[in-house]
C-alpha cells in the first residue's frame, strides 16, 4: 500500500461523534425532563441528518440545529428551535477514538502527509483539531466547497490540492465517503468499526476494523 497522502473523514472515523451527539442530546433532553437513550438518539440521527444535508447548502451549525429538531420530533421531545443550538456548542467536546492519535502519529512518523475531508464548518473543525496530536497538511470542509458529502465537492477540492501524489482516502461512512470515492476512482480504505456489510456496487480497496489495523498495513 504505497501512498504519499492519507486523508480522513473526521467525525465517525477519527472522532467518536455518536458518543458526542448521544451525550449532548440526552443531556439537553434531561433538562426538559425527557429521558432518551443513546441508541435511539443515534438511530434517529442517522435517519434525519442525510435529508437535512441534501437540501440547499447551509452552514453545518444550522444542519446540526435542524437535525436536533428532527431527532427530537421523532422521539417525542418538544424541542424549541432556539434551544437546538446546544448541539453545535457540543462539537468541541466530541472525543477522539482511542486509536486515533497513535495511528496518526505513526503515519506521520512514517512520512505520510495527512488530511481531513469533513462535513463541517471551518471554525468547528478548528475546535476539533485540539483533540489531535499531529498537524494536518490538508483540510477541506463543507464550508469551503459549499456542499456536503456524498456530493463530490470535497474530493474534487482535495484532488486539486494533492495533484498527482498517490492518495488514499479513509473513512467509516459508506454513504458519505466510500461510495463517492469509488465513483471518482479514488483509492479508499473503509474503517468498518461496526462490522457492517457493504452495500450497493461500491467496494473499498481496503477494509479494516480499526485505525491500528490500517496503520499496520501502511507502515508495517
Amino acid at each position: 500500500m504505497d501512498y504519499d497522502i492519507v486523508t480522513f473523514d473526521c467525525y465517525g472515523t477519527l472522532i467518536d461523534w455518536e458518543t458526542g451527539i448521544g451525550e449532548a442530546i440526552a443531556a439537553a433532553a434531561r433538562d426538559d425532563d425527557v429521558l432518551l437513550g443513546r441508541d435511539q438518539i443515534v438511530r434517529a440521527y442517522h435517519e434525519v441528518e442525510p435529508t437535512v444535508e441534501a437540501a440547499d447548502y447551509r452552514p453545518y451549525k444550522e444542519v446540526l440545529r435542524d437535525t436536533a429538531i428532527g431527532v427530537a420530533q421523532r422521539l417525542g421531545w418538544d424541542l424549541a428551535a432556539e434551544q437546538a443550538r446546544f448541539l453545535a456548542d457540543s462539537v468541541s467536546r466530541w472525543p477522539a477514538f482511542a486509536d486515533t492519535n497513535p495511528a496518526l502519529e505513526q503515519m506521520k512518523a512514517s512520512g505520510y502527509k495527512l488530511g481531513v475531508l469533513s462535513n463541517v464548518d471551518d471554525d468547528l473543525l478548528r475546535l476539533t483539531l485540539n483533540h489531535f496530536t499531529v498537524e494536518f497538511d490538508l483540510l477541506v470542509t463543507a464550508e469551503q466547497v459549499r456542499s456536503y458529502k456524498p456530493a463530490h465537492g470535497h474530493f474534487q477540492r482535495a484532488r486539486d490540492a494533492i495533484g498527482d501524489k498517490r492518495w488514499l482516502h479513509t473513512a467509516q461512512s459508506y454513504f458519505h465517503d466510500i461510495v463517492p470515492a469509488c465513483e471518482l476512482g479514488i483509492p479508499v480504505a473503509w474503517v468498518n468499526r461496526k462490522a457492517e456489510a457493504p452495500w450497493g456496487e461500491a467496494r473499498a480497496d481496503c477494509e479494516v476494523a480499526t485505525l491500528n489495523e490500517l496503520t499496520a498495513r501502511l507502515c508495517g
